[in-house]
């Protein structure tokens, strides 16, 4: 990492900190009875370039992460442990999906989160989505997912919000799971959100 990129690192962990203190004010981490209404509308496309929208949430519960290819830790550590989470959770794990929304449409174009989420220590069951700016400004407000872009040239940084926003096989908020779980943590909150069924509204 060079020293700038570092500089920059060090600064978006500082904005992530005060994005995640709005987060905790506005109740986002209180679960869907908080009455902050998270999630929406919203026209993407996939890592295939096939046009996707809300719907792609139905039927399945899913772990909703903002974030984006170039980022240097926050991102390849969440999906590291869904991919772990996933695997915890057994014969469960086909009615879960991971959806990462990126919030660097300039340079994830779809071929670049299809290569990005090959990881094998990724989630099996993922979704990889982006659009145009306009495209990811109104999803990204729909589900109150902070970013703004630091720096400038080629390898500028996205600072965003670092949490996982869990959502029912309806389509509806369930919670917010912190970044910094393990994956062990993370699978016991998805069971207990399972075991309560689709109208969960905790985990």
């Amino acid at each position: 990492m060079t020293r700038n990129r570092l500089i920059l690192a060090v600064i978006a962990l500082g904005v992530l900190a005060v994005l995640a203190g709005v987060a905790m004010r506005q109740g986002l981490f209180g679960g869907a009875q908080s009455g902050v209404a998270i999630g929406g509308p919203f026209q993407l496309v996939d890592q295939n370039a096939r046009p996707v929208d809300e719907r792609i949430l139905k039927g399945k519960w899913s772990a909703v992460f903002f974030g984006f290819t170039y980022c240097p830790d926050a991102c390849p550590t969440t999906l590291f442990t869904l991919g772990q989470t996933e695997d915890l959770l057994g014969p469960a794990a086909k009615d879960f999906q991971t959806v990462f929304i990126s919030v660097d449409p300039g340079r994830d174009t779809p071929s670049q989160l299809k290569a990005y989420l090959a990881n094998d220590a990724f989630p099996k069951r993922i979704v990889g989505l982006t659009g145009t700016p306009a495209q990811v400004d109104q999803a990204a407000k729909a589900y109150h997912a902070y970013y703004q872009k630091a720096g400038d040239g080629p390898d500028y940084l996205v600072n965003h919000f670092t949490a996982t926003y869990l959502m029912s096989p309806a389509g509806r908020y369930v919670c917010v799971i912190p970044y910094g779980l393990t994956p062990e943590q993370t699978a016991e909150r998805l069971r207990k959100a399972m075991r309560a069924g689709r109208g969960a509204e905790s985990c």
